[in-house]
């Protein structure tokens, strides 16, 4: 398990734009708005051969005008729980305020590891301001600059000098990576939560209340993977924020880097224009599929033929690829929520499935003798041999014919359905090329 840093402090400090500069990411949206970051964001960083996992939190506030303000804390107090090392980030313009001192008070009392960072110390004047700091009681500060760089490197010295060396971080890349993604308010957050059995993110009534997409590493039940929470993704018409905007391009980013996405779709409202959206953004990133029907708890009829109606609605919708898995949850009551966990991880085993190049001609072979592609302008299309490429991003078959521009796409699919009924693609999509010999 590597080592934590957490990086804490009152809203508008530079936390955002530090945990960017440590782990060399976009990953935290930063803004000049008060009270950007909600949830705590999980990121990767590296110095002098260290390796150590960083958080962002949510600005400490007391008595604002915030509704998420005590979800808020209660995240930056789960953070500090975390941590190893704690990072206490103020602003040199400001001084020492009120909430500077909450946060000081709140880590003095915590025992843990704390570190003072004077961030905002853009030009050398600003620099004699740092030693107002004293004052928290946490020891001399670090005077930086998170935009430009300026002091990270003394500070990462003193971070990696303070954690535990036993505490070796484990090579965790080749883990598979779901997405949760859905419209605003599909129950995404509740979905993560549930599967973490804690209140990981913030979940409120309020549509978008998710920002930045949430990585958590899922290590129970003998199972390991990512869990993404994103952000909703509305019609762009009623994006009409800077900050949903970026939240939604971040969404779209955690679709890009995942391997098999979790569409969350609201029972209550059943398929609409931007749950197709969605689903074309998925297709369109070639990536793994799990259909989950949230909500179902509070459908008044639940009955099998309520079920299979809406499914076929749902596959009609999503024509012509059909091939993955719907599922009737609730992440409220947790129904079936460890099924959505089994599914994702299969899609994932489909997604990685290699056929041996031996057993697809021997089944593929006289099944186009006797189902040849249709001749065109008088000349007949032959296929000699097939075999799957290494090293795709999805199962990609290549079909080798003496004339392969006459091979239209409706044999294609022929090749694709048969593939699919030999073999278990179930919630991948398949390539299939037909190339000359």
């Amino acid at each position: 398990m590597a080592n934590v840093l957490a990086i804490v402090g009152r809203p508008n400090v530079g936390k955002s734009t530090l945990f960017n500069r440590l782990t060399k990411t976009r990953r935290a949206i930063v803004n000049e708005q008060s009270g950007t970051t909600r949830d705590r964001q999980y990121g990767k960083s590296e110095w002098n051969g260290h390796e150590f996992s960083v958080i962002d939190t949510g600005g400490w506030v007391v008595n604002s005008d915030d509704v998420f303000e005590s979800e808020i804390n209660r995240q930056v107090s789960l953070a500090i729980e975390e941590a190893d090392v704690v990072l206490l980030v103020v602003d040199v313009n400001q001084g020492v305020t009120e909430f500077d001192s909450e946060v000081a008070h709140l880590l003095r009392q915590s025992k843990k590891q704390v570190l003072l960072a004077v961030n905002k110390v853009d030009t050398f004047d600003a620099q004699w301001g740092a030693s107002e700091f004293y004052k928290l009681g946490l020891g001399g500060p670090y005077i930086l600059s998170a935009v430009n760089g300026l002091g990270t490197g003394d500070l990462l010295d003193e971070i990696v000098s303070r954690f535990n060396p036993d505490k070796e971080a484990l090579d965790d890349d080749n883990l598979p990576r779901f997405a949760i993604v859905g419209r605003p308010n599909a129950g995404k957050s509740s979905l993560l939560n549930a599967f973490l059995g804690e209140e990981r993110t913030i979940v409120t009534d309020v549509a978008g209340t998710t920002r930045d997409s949430i990585y958590t590493k899922y290590n129970k039940f003998g199972k390991e993977f990512y869990l993404v929470d994103t952000a909703g993704i509305r019609k762009k018409a009623k994006v009409n924020e800077d900050l949903e905007y970026y939240s939604v391009v971040r969404s779209i980013r955690a679709i890009e880097n995942s391997d098999v996405c979790i569409l969350l779709i609201d029972a209550t409202r059943g398929i609409e224009s931007q749950d197709l959206n969605i689903f074309s953004i998925i297709q369109k990133n070639k990536k793994g599929l799990v259909v989950c029907i949230n909500k179902w708890d509070v459908v008044e009829d639940k009955s099998v033929q309520a079920q299979k109606a809406f499914e076929s609605a749902i596959r009609e919708r999503l024509a012509p690829f059909v091939d993955f898995p719907i599922i009737f949850i609730s992440a409220l009551t947790k129904q079936r929520i460890f099924k959505v966990m089994e599914t994702a991880i299969h899609v994932y085993e489909n997604k990685e499935r290699k056929v041996p190049t031996a057993q697809l001609n021997e089944l593929f072979l006289p099944l186009i003798e006797n189902y040849p592609p249709p001749a065109t302008k008088g000349k007949y299309i032959k296929i000699k041999y097939c075999t799957q490429l290494p090293n795709t991003q999805v199962p990609t078959f290549v079909f080798f014919a003496n004339l392969p521009q006459y091979v239209k796409e409706p044999y294609r699919r022929f090749l694709e359905n048969k593939l699919r009924q030999w073999f278990d693609f179930n919630g991948t999509p398949v390539q299939i090329f037909i190339r000359a010999k």
